[in-house]
């Protein structure tokens, strides 16, 4: 990915507005699905195949990750290393979310579907937190 369509995607060209962007974004999406996991967990378990205890403990997790999210977000200069953190578990969360759905999970359609798309989103959150991250380190030098 170049500095210039991620930039365009940032609106801006500085690395760590960008940074710190993309990061609070991961934050409010992951902490929004938190939301809905905890709040209708039966109803989402439902239409999404998957047993709503396990959304509900997915709902708990992802409120506290995103609130970590959130938390590096709102620093000045996020420390690389949080960074790196973020973006490692976010990579972890995609194989996850795939490996379950191809061994264990049997959704609906809708589950899988929804599995699917969400492990891109946060693929795609690492990507692009890895590439701030290295443009910014790339400024430094």
């Amino acid at each position: 990915m170049s500095a210039t369509p991620l930039a365009t995607l940032a609106r801006t060209s500085a690395p760590q507005s960008m940074l710190r962007r993309f990061l609070a974004l991961d934050a409010a999406v992951t902490g929004t699905n938190a939301l809905a996991y905890l709040a209708f967990s039966g109803p989402l378990g439902r239409f999404l195949g998957v047993d709503p205890t396990l959304l509900l403990a997915l709902g708990a997790f992802l409120t506290a990750y995103a609130a970590g999210v959130g938390l590096l977000a709102s620093r000045r200069r996020p420390p690389a290393l949080g960074v790196r953190a973020v973006v490692e578990a976010n990579l972890a969360w995609t194989a996850v979310s795939l490996v379950a759905l191809a061994l264990w999970l049997t959704p609906s359609t809708a589950g899988a579907v929804w599995t699917v798309l969400q492990s891109l989103v946060v693929a795609a959150f690492a990507a692009l937190q890895y590439t701030a991250l290295r443009a910014r380190q790339d400024r430094s030098d």
